[in-house]
């Protein structure tokens, strides 16, 4: 695994599990390839039914892990995003994905 690939962190792993980017703002650097293939393999490993991603301090993100983001619905598993940056949840809604991601504010 590259030093690249330890941008995303796995919170929990289970039938929920839960990633986020360790509160990393922008995502230069972040390889889409192996950040799918380690999704695919938790998904698999772990029978994951719902993939939540933390945006928690998430500015933009890269176009690559916006079709990443739709393309894991491929995998019957239902994805949803906490925390979403303002600009983030924008372009959720311009390019539609927001009818295809759950969409979650918490408080931290």
């Amino acid at each position: 695994m590259s030093s690249d690939a330890k941008i995303l962190e796995v919170y929990q792993a289970g039938r929920l599990t839960v990633v986020g980017f360790g509160g990393h703002g922008v995502l230069d650097g972040l390889d889409i390839t192996e950040c799918r293939d380690e999704l695919v393999a938790l998904v698999r490993e772990h029978s994951c039914q719902s993939l939540a991603f933390d945006l928690t301090g998430v500015k933009l993100l890269p176009s690559g892990l916006l079709g990443l983001l739709a393309s894991l619905r491929n995998l019957d598993v239902q994805v949803m995003v906490y925390n979403p940056s303002r600009d983030v949840r924008e372009v959720l809604d311009i390019t539609n994905l927001d009818q295809l991601i759950e969409i979650h504010n918490v408080e931290v």
